[in-house]
């Protein structure tokens, strides 16, 4: 989960308003996609207008045509994980948050998933995490997914993170995780399990509680 939310909110978190209201309504009008009004997506999330307009400023400025593809996506991405090769973890995350499967992401899907991920309630993080790791999108986690969500992770991290890591230490870490969640070993994790189990685990709730407020 902190995978997820921390490089998402460095960048965003550090940008503060510099210009007025006419600006922001000018600004907004330059670019290829307008996003929805603030009043809309004030309604959407968990965000306030200046909050919201905060989080624009550092949209546009990865992604001035208002819109980010897969690649940009990648690419943005990698800046915060120069020792690992985030590429594979990136594409996933990309998926998860393009709900529409459009192929890029608007602002609005943007900030609808980082209102869940900072200030969603702990089922809504839970089911959000569950729909990054159900890959083929059929409402199930099974041994495969999981395990190359979390073999992308630790490419991610990189060496200097994990200097004595060995090869098959994503595969052990999935079969203890998959052992505590598929709680009636039918081979796949559902919804149900993977939030109850979560819920039992102190450091995966600690994760989630770990990125409130950050904005």
């Amino acid at each position: 989960m902190g995978a997820v939310v921390g490089s998402l909110t460095m960048q965003t978190k550090t940008r503060r308003l510099s210009r007025d209201k006419a600006d922001d309504d000018l600004e907004i009008t330059m670019v290829c996609h307008r996003p929805e009004g603030l009043d809309q997506l004030e309604a959407l999330t968990n965000f306030s207008k200046k909050e919201l307009q905060v989080l624009y400023r550092g949209f546009k400025n990865e992604c001035p045509s208002g819109v980010v593809n897969e690649e940009t996506f990648k690419q943005i991405y990698a800046q915060f994980f120069p020792h690992g090769d985030a590429s594979t973890y990136a594409h996933y995350l990309f998926n998860a948050f393009d709900t529409a499967h459009s192929g890029s992401i608007k602002f609005e899907d943007f900030v609808t998933a980082l209102s869940i991920l900072l200030r969603g309630s702990i089922t809504e993080k839970l089911q959000w995490t569950f729909n990054l790791y159900d890959i083929n999108r059929d409402g199930y986690i099974n041994k495969e997914e999981m395990t190359d969500i979390v073999r992308a992770i630790y490419d991610m991290m990189g060496k200097y993170t994990y200097p004595v890591l060995k090869n098959d230490a994503p595969k052990q870490h999935v079969e203890a995780f998959f052992q505590k969640m598929d709680k009636n070993r039918d081979g796949v994790v559902t919804l149900d399990e993977f939030i109850f189990s979560c819920q039992e685990d102190e450091n995966i709730m600690r994760s989630l509680q770990l990125f409130e407020n950050v904005i």
